[in-house]
C-alpha cells in the first residue's frame, strides 16, 4: 500500500491512530515494563548487544535498543502492558526514479519466498491467523512491514512468513507481471485482441493521482525536496510504471533489503528475548554486516524562493465549479533528526493553523477566498528535511495573488503579536490528553510515530519522551516570551527556501493524461517483435494458468479453530435511571485518569424532509458557539477542556429485524478527570444555548464541509458504491444514503453553492429543536473504578439542567417501537440495574426493489458495489452468511478481482444490518467484476471449497470478533445496538457451528437465481455495458 505523505498539523495525532478495524487495546499491570528494566547495557543475547534502556513513563512503556552484532541491524523493543503486541521491520528505500519498484517490490515480496513458495502467503495468511492487522506501507524513503496479534503462537507463525518474505522472496517474474505491470491481450486467451496496460500497481497509482489532492501533494514535495529521493514517486507514476523491469525489482532489493539497512521494532507484553532467537536465528545469522549507502543527503538550500504551476482534472463534485484553483507556499524545515526543533516546529505549525484561533485560519479559512486549506497544510516530518505548507484549495484563479499576499502578511503580524496564552495551553493539554487517552492500536500508532525520524539514524527514544519535550518547550516560553515569534522569523519569514505551488483544473486533463498513457502503450508495443509478442501472449497464458491453479498452501503455519476461545469475556455494565427517566449506562474501566461520556439522542419523530440536513447539523452544531462564547471562544474551550466533542448521525439497525433500525444523533467526548465539570458545562451549553447566529462563519463551516465530501470520495468509492447499491433494500439503506452515500455528497455541493443560506439554517434550528432533547436520549460513561460515581453525578446534572420541552411530539413515522435491551436470560452476571430503551422505526409495508445505478465520475477507475438483502443479526444465518463472505473473499473473489482483474482490492462482506455486499476497489474492468459476483455466488453454490477452507474463514471472521476493544469502547455494542453479551456469545457458537451444508444453503438461499433482492452501484467513467443497458440508472 503507498502511503502519500499527509502532513500532521496537531503534535502527536498519530498516536491516537483510531481504526475500525482495529478496535483493540487492553491495560493491565507494569510486568512487561518491569520485566524490560532488568536488561542492563552491554548485555548479550540471541546475537545482539542492548545499546539503551530507558522508562518512558508518560506512555507506560520501557524501551530497549538492541544491535545486531552480526549484521548492525538495529532493533527498538517498547515493552508495555498491552495484550496487542506488533511487530514491524522497515528498510529504507530510496528511489531515484518513479517508475515506484519500491511499492512493486512491496507488493512482489509478500507474493512467495523460500520456506514458503506457495503463491501469496502474505493473504494466504489473513485467514490462518487472528492476527489484528496485517499490512504493508511504502513512503517516500522507507518501506515496512507491519502485523500485530495477541496470541503467542501466531505472532511466531506470522513473524517467520514476515522475515522469510522480506529476506528470502522468490521474485518470481509472473508476480512482478501480475502485482506491477505488464502487457498483456485484453483476452489473454486471444491473440487477436488488443494489448493493454495491466496490473495491481499501476491501477492502484491511476486511481491514486484521480484525487487531485495526491497530486498536489506529490508534486508539493518533489519540487521542494528535487535534488535527491524525493524528486521520484515511491508510489509510480502511472506512466513511468512501465519502464520498470524484473531485474531493477532485483537489484533494488538487494542493495535495499538487508539486515544492515534495517530497522526491527516490536510492542506490547510478549517476551523480548523469543523474538531476538526468532529473528536472529531465521534470518540475521543467515548475513554478514554491509555499508547500504542509502542514506538521503539533506537538500541544498534554495538562495532565492521559487514557484511553480501544475494543473489537474476538474472535480465535477467539488462546490464552486469556477473555484478550483489550489495555491500554497510552502517553507523547508531542519532535519527531522533535531527531535527538540522538530518538536518545537510542529506546536508551532498547530498554532499556526489548528482552529478558529489559529492566524492563518482567521486570515485564509475566513477570508471567504476559498473553500479550505491546501492539502499538506502545517508540520510534514515525513521526509529528511521537514516543511511547512500553508495555502487554499477552492480559489478562484485571480484571487491567488491575494491569497500570496495574506500568507505573508499573517506572518508579518505573527511576529509583531505572538499567540494568546490561552492557545498555547489548549495545545499542551492536547498532547496531554493524547498520552493519557488509550487508543485501539498503540503499536502500530507508534511504530508509524518514529519510523521517519528513525529511517535517518534519528533517536527514536527521543522522540517518545514527550513529557520532557513539554517541559523543556515550557522553560523555553519562559526564558523567552518571544521564543515563538523569532521562530517564525527565521524559518518562515526569512527562509529563501520557499516554493510557491498552484494547481489549476484543465477540463483536457483526463483526456491528456488517456493520450499519454495510448502514446507510451504504442511506444511499447510498437518495439516488439514477432518472438516478443509471442512471448508476451504465453506469458499472459501462464500468469492466467498460474492465478487459476489450485495451492497448496500447507507449507504455512496456522493456527486452528480450536485455538480460538470458545467464550467471549464479560463486560459488566450498569444501567440506572437519571433526572427522571434517561437510561445512564456505567462501565468500570481502567481508562488512566480519562472520563468518556456518550450521548445518543434518538430522532423518531423528525419530519422526512429535514433528514438530509442532519448531516450539516452535525457538523456545525459544536463549531458555531454556545452560551456567551463566540465559535473562537467555545473552540478555546472545547481544546483546553475536552479531548474533542464530536457529534455524528447515526443508522442503527435492529438485530432482529431487517426493516426495523433507529435514527439519530451520537455526542461522544473525553476528558481528563480534572476538567470534568467543565466539559460538562460546555455540554450543557451545547444543548440549551447552541448559537446559530453566526451566517457568515456558517458559510464558511459549509465549504469546508463541501470541499471534504468530495475530496472523500476518490479514496472511498467503494463504500459509496455499496451504500448506493443497498438503498432500495431496506428502510436503513435509504437513510443510510441520506446521511452518508453520494446523495449528501451532492446536496453539501448545492448548499455550498446557494447565495442565501438562510433557508437552510431555518432547517437546522427545526433539527436541532427535536434533537436536543431528553425524551429521546440515552448516555454512557466509562471511567475508572474511583472516578465514576463522579462521573454518574456529573452527568446526572447535566441531565437535570436539560431545558424541558412542554408540548409533546407525534413521531414522524406511524410505527415507532419502544424496545428495552434485555438484560439477559435469567439474571445476567454482567449487567444489572434498569433497561435502554431503543426507539425504533419500522415499516411493514417496505418491499425492497432491485436497482441499477451508474454514478459518472472522471475517474481512470472505478469502484463496484452489488449488495444482497439476507438475515440480521440473530437470525441463525447470519453467522452463516459471515462465514461466506471471508470464504469467497479468500478463496474465489481475490484471484478473480485482484490477481487476475487487476483491481486493487475486492470481496465480500457482511454487515450487522444483514445486507451482504460484493465490492472491488480502483477497479479497471467494472463490467467483468459484474460478472464475477455472480460466478462467485455460483462458486460458493457448488460447494468448491474445502474444510480446510471453512476452517480458515472462521479464523479470519474471529480475528475480527475478538479484536480487543479500548477501554473507551466497552459497552459501546450494548449501548448503541442493544447487542448483550449473551447476545453476543450465541452467535460465537452459531460460527462455530456453521458447516459445509450450511454455507452451500444459504448461497442457495440468498445468493442464487431468484433469491434475495440485489441492488448494483458503480461509481467511474463511462462504461459500454451500463450505456448500452436499460435497466442501468445513469446519473
Amino acid at each position: 500500500m503507498w502511503r502519500c505523505n499527509l502532513s500532521v498539523p496537531v503534535a502527536l495525532r498519530r498516536l491516537s491512530c483510531r481504526s475500525a478495524d482495529l478496535r483493540a487495546w487492553r491495560w493491565g499491570s507494569t510486568t512487561a515494563c518491569e520485566r524490560a528494566l532488568q536488561y542492563h547495557v552491554g548485555e548479550k543475547m540471541h546475537g545482539y548487544t542492548v545499546s539503551q534502556v530507558t522508562s518512558v513513563p508518560e506512555l507506560f512503556l520501557t524501551a530497549v535498543k538492541l544491535d545486531h552484532d552480526g549484521t548492525g541491524a538495529r532493533h527498538l523493543h517498547l515493552a508495555r502492558e498491552d495484550s496487542n503486541n506488533l511487530f514491524s521491520v522497515q528498510f529504507r528505500t530510496t528511489p531515484t526514479d518513479s517508475t515506484g519498484v519500491p511499492h512493486v517490490l512491496e507488493h512482489t515480496v509478500l507474493c512467495g519466498s523460500q520456506k514458503y513458495p506457495c503463491r501469496d502467503p502474505f493473504f494466504k495468511m489473513l485467514n490462518r491467523s487472528l492476527s489484528t492487522f496485517m499490512n504493508a506501507f511504502t513512503a517516500s524513503d522507507y518501506t515496512m512491514y507491519p502485523f500485530s496479534t495477541q496470541n503467542p503462537r501466531d505472532f511466531q507463525n506470522l513473524l517467520s512468513v514476515y522475515l522469510d518474505a522480506a529476506f528470502f522472496p522468490c521474485l518470481r517474474e509472473l508476480d512482478f507481471w501480475q502485482e506491477g505491470w505488464r502487457l498483456e491481450h485484453e483476452d489473454p486467451t486471444d491473440p487477436q485482441t488488443a494489448l493493454v496496460f495491466k496490473g495491481v500497481v499501476f491501477n492502484e497509482m491511476k486511481g491514486a493521482f484521480a484525487d487531485s489532492e495526491r497530486v498536489f501533494s506529490q508534486h508539493l514535495q518533489n519540487q521542494l525536496l528535487p535534488d535527491h529521493t524525493y524528486a521520484a514517486v515511491s508510489g509510480g507514476a502511472p506512466l513511468c510504471i512501465p519502464d520498470l523491469t524484473w531485474e531493477q525489482l532485483r537489484q533494488f532489493h538487494a542493495k535495499h533489503y538487508h539486515p544492515s539497512n534495517a530497522r526491527f521494532f516490536t510492542y506490547g507484553n510478549f517476551p523480548l528475548e523469543e523474538h531476538l532467537k526468532q529473528i536472529h536465528e531465521e534470518a540475521l545469522s543467515k548475513f554478514q554486516k554491509i555499508e547500504p549507502n542509502t542514506a538521503v543527503p539533506p537538500q541544498q538550500r534554495w538562495e532565492k524562493p521559487r514557484e511553480c504551476e501544475i494543473s489537474c482534472a476538474p472535480d465535477a463534485l467539488a462546490a464552486g465549479s469556477p473555484r478550483q484553483t489550489t495555491v500554497s507556499v510552502s517553507f523547508l524545515l531542519p532535519d527531522i533528526t533535531d527531535t527538540s526543533e522538530a518538536f518545537t516546529l510542529n506546536l508551532l505549525s498547530s498554532l499556526l493553523v489548528s482552529g478558529p484561533s489559529a492566524p492563518f485560519y482567521k486570515a485564509l479559512i475566513e477570508s471567504g477566498l476559498g473553500s479550505d486549506f491546501s492539502p499538506d497544510v502545517g508540520y510534514n516530518g515525513h521526509t529528511r528535511d521537514a516543511y511547512f505548507s500553508v495555502g487554499l484549495q477552492g480559489v478562484a484563479e485571480t484571487d491567488v495573488p491575494r491569497v500570496r499576499d495574506i500568507i505573508d502578511k499573517t506572518l508579518d503580524d505573527v511576529i509583531a503579536e505572538g499567540f494568546e496564552d490561552d492557545q498555547i495551553e489548549a495545545l499542551l493539554h492536547k498532547i496531554e490528553i493524547q498520552m493519557k487517552h488509550q487508543s485501539v492500536s498503540f503499536g502500530l500508532a507508534l511504530t508509524s510515530y518514529i519510523a521517519s525520524c528513525w529511517n535517518h539514524d534519528g533517536d527514536p527514544v527521543e522522540l517518545l519522551k514527550l513529557g520532557g519535550q513539554v517541559a523543556q518547550f515550557r522553560r523555553r516560553l519562559e526564558e523567552n516570551p518571544e521564543f515563538l515569534q523569532e521562530k517564525v522569523k527565521q524559518y518562515f519569514k526569512n527562509n529563501q527556501h520557499k516554493l510557491t505551488l498552484s494547481m489549476r483544473p484543465d477540463d483536457q486533463y483526463s483526456a491528456k493524461q488517456m493520450r499519454l498513457e495510448t502514446e507510451k502503450l504504442r511506444q511499447k508495443v510498437s518495439s516488439l517483435s514477432s518472438e516478443d509478442r509471442r512471448q508476451v501472449y504465453e506469458k499472459g497464458l501462464q500468469l492466467q494458468t498460474q492465478q487459476s491453479e489450485a495451492q497448496d498452501a500447507s507449507c504455512l503455519p496456522a493456527l486452528k479453530v480450536s485455538d480460538i476461545e470458545p467464550s467471549m469475556p464479560c463486560t459488566e455494565l450498569e444501567v440506572a435511571l437519571a433526572a427522571g427517566d434517561v437510561a445512564v449506562q456505567s462501565c468500570v474501566q481502567p481508562t488512566n485518569g480519562v472520563a468518556y461520556v456518550r450521548a445518543f439522542c434518538s430522532l423518531p419523530a423528525l419530519p422526512a424532509e429535514l433528514r438530509p440536513y442532519v448531516p450539516l447539523l452535525c457538523r456545525v452544531l459544536t463549531k458555531l458557539g454556545c452560551g456567551v462564547l463566540d465559535y473562537r471562544e467555545q473552540a478555546q474551550q472545547i481544546e483546553l477542556k475536552t479531548g474533542g466533542i464530536t457529534v455524528s448521525p447515526h443508522v442503527l439497525p435492529d438485530s432482529s429485524h431487517l426493516d426495523t433500525y433507529e435514527q439519530g444523533v451520537l455526542f461522544s467526548s473525553f476528558c481528563l478527570d480534572r476538567n470534568l465539570q467543565d466539559m460538562m458545562h460546555l455540554w450543557g451549553e451545547i444543548f440549551n444555548s447552541p448559537r446559530f447566529e453566526e451566517e457568515q462563519y456558517f458559510r464558511v463551516l459549509v465549504k469546508m464541509a463541501a470541499q471534504d465530501l468530495s475530496n472523500g470520495v476518490p479514496d472511498s468509492g467503494h463504500l459509496y458504491a455499496s451504500i448506493r447499491a443497498s438503498r432500495t433494500l431496506t428502510p436503513a439503506g435509504d437513510l443510510q444514503e441520506t446521511f452518508s452515500g453520494m446523495e449528501q455528497v451532492r446536496l453539501m455541493k448545492s448548499i455550498a453553492d446557494v447565495a442565501d443560506v438562510r433557508p437552510v439554517l431555518s432547517k437546522l434550528l427545526l433539527i436541532k429543536d427535536y434533537m436536543l432533547d431528553r425524551e429521546n436520549m440515552r448516555c454512557a460513561v466509562n471511567a475508572a473504578p474511583g472516578q465514576l460515581s463522579q462521573v454518574q453525578q456529573v452527568v446526572g446534572d447535566f441531565l437535570a439542567g436539560l431545558e424541558q420541552r412542554t408540548t409533546e411530539r407525534k413521531p414522524a413515522h406511524p410505527h415507532v417501537v419502544e424496545k428495552p435491551v434485555p438484560n439477559g436470560p435469567g439474571d445476567s452476571a454482567c449487567l444489572s440495574g434498569s433497561h435502554i430503551v431503543r426507539k425504533l422505526i419500522t415499516d411493514p409495508t417496505f418491499k425492497p426493489c432491485p436497482v441499477k445505478t451508474h454514478l459518472l465520475l472522471p475517474f481512470p477507475v472505478s469502484y463496484v458495489g452489488d449488495c444482497v438483502r439476507t438475515a440480521p443479526y440473530t437470525h441463525p444465518d447470519h453467522a452463516s452468511l459471515k462465514i461466506l463472505a471471508r470464504l469467497m473473499t479468500a478463496k474465489f473473489l481475490h484471484t478473480e478481482i485482484r490477481e487476475k482483474g487487476g483491481a486493487y482490492g475486492g470481496g465480500a462482506k457482511l454487515s450487522h444490518s444483514g445486507v451482504f455486499t460484493f465490492y472491488s476497489y480502483r477497479d479497471p474492468c467494472p463490467a467483468e467484476t459484474l460478472q464475477t459476483f455472480a460466478k462467485a455466488s455460483g462458486w460458493a453454490q457448488s460447494g468448491q471449497f474445502s474444510q480446510q477452507d471453512i476452517d480458515e474463514a472462521k479464523l479470519a471472521v474471529f480475528s475480527m470478533v475478538d479484536a480487543p476493544v479500548a477501554p473507551s469502547d466497552k459497552g459501546l455494542d450494548h449501548f448503541l445496538y442493544g447487542l448483550t453479551d449473551e447476545m453476543g456469545q450465541a452467535q460465537r457458537e452459531q460460527l462455530f457451528a456453521v458447516h459445509r451444508g450450511a454455507l452451500i444453503d444459504v448461497a442457495h438461499r440468498y445468493l442464487g437465481v431468484g433469491g434475495s433482492a440485489h441492488g448494483l452501484a458503480l461509481l467511474g467513467p463511462e462504461n459500454a455495458r451500463t450505456a448500452s443497458d436499460p435497466s442501468w440508472v445513469i446519473q
